[in-house]
């Protein structure tokens, strides 16, 4: 069957079309996507503004539009951190569904993370063994690990890329204690519940998956995408060491220009590689294997998982 995944990020609106059949892997048909920065939409008390939800609205409207013209049977549209932790999400999703007649669901943190772990399970396997999987969107972090194909442990945390962005750069690069102050504040946040995972045992496989995420492996060596998915990336921790406080003196433009980074996105880089460097010690990790599936291949897993059940 033709499925169409509507994943509404905090930095991206990304329409999805597959063909997806039980006990094959999902067969990308069309792809269509925009940069909404819908994390970058937030007014002083929280909410989604007027010009972001206009945003939203067109892009969800034009998504739909290609879904049908691509013969989907049926749309998954889903939202995460940004509209989540919006204080107008109701509104926002009634404005969305009062012009396009989409229903939206938003994700709770917990979901999203237990469906990026599924992905990443079905693409790397049992071989795994124990899998810890780390992702990092634009509004929020998540963490699952465990042995099974449902995680042990699956929290989200408000450390994305996009939001760090906003709040720690939004004047510039802070300076020297500023840095600091952020590193220990990310560093502080992910300790708090990691004994949840690290009581479980060491990690026989530890996967990150996300754009943050891709783009830091290519900055730091790793194969770029038109070598193809099979191709296996990893991103050393040592290597994101010595790059970080280069990243933390380059420019945004200067950013762009390294492999792997858009222009829209060269501003949360270096948010990111801070995250990034907290998750490797934290979890005494050394090196993490980039995976090209996440939470879109993990919800249509889901669905199919669903239907078999039911068939």
């Amino acid at each position: 069957m033709r499925l169409g995944v509507l994943d509404i990020g905090s930095n991206t609106g990304h329409l999805l079309v597959v063909d997806a059949h039980g006990g094959a892997a999902p067969m990308p048909a069309s792809s269509y996507k925009e940069p909404l920065r819908l994390a970058e939409h937030l007014d002083a008390d929280g909410a989604v503004s007027e010009l972001g939800i206009a945003a939203l609205t067109t892009f969800v409207g034009e998504a739909l539009e290609l879904a049908e013209d691509k013969g989907c049977e049926e749309i998954y549209a889903f939202a995460t951190s940004a509209v989540r932790d919006s204080v107008n999400a109701d509104t926002v999703l009634e404005h969305v569904f009062k012009h396009t007649g989409a229903r939206i669901k938003v994700l709770a943190g917990e979901d999203e993370a237990r469906l990026t772990f599924l992905a990443v399970r079905r693409w790397f396997g049992w071989s795994s063994g124990r899998l810890g999987v780390f992702d990092i969107g634009g509004g929020s972090l998540e963490i699952a690990g465990g042995a099974a194909e449902a995680p042990d442990v699956a929290w989200s945390l408000p450390l994305g890329a996009g939001r760090l962005a906003r709040t720690w750069f939004r004047d510039g690069s802070p300076d020297e204690e500023g840095l600091r102050d952020l590193r220990r504040s990310i560093r502080a946040d992910i300790a708090r519940e990691a004994g949840s995972m690290l009581r479980g045992g060491p990690l026989d496989h530890a996967v990150a998956t996300s754009k943050t995420f891709r783009s830091l492996s290519r900055i730091c060596g790793a194969a770029p995408s038109s070598e193809g998915l099979f191709v296996r990336r990893m991103l050393q921790a040592d290597v994101l060491e010595s790059w970080l406080p280069k990243l933390v003196e380059m420019t945004h433009d200067e950013i762009a220009s390294l492999p792997g980074v858009s222009l829209d996105r060269a501003h949360q880089v270096v948010a990111g590689a801070f995250v990034a460097s907290a998750v490797f010690d934290i979890f005494d990790i050394s090196e993490l294997e980039i995976c090209p599936w996440a939470l879109r291949e993990g919800i249509i897993l889901d669905r199919l998982d669903k239907l078999s059940v039911l068939g």
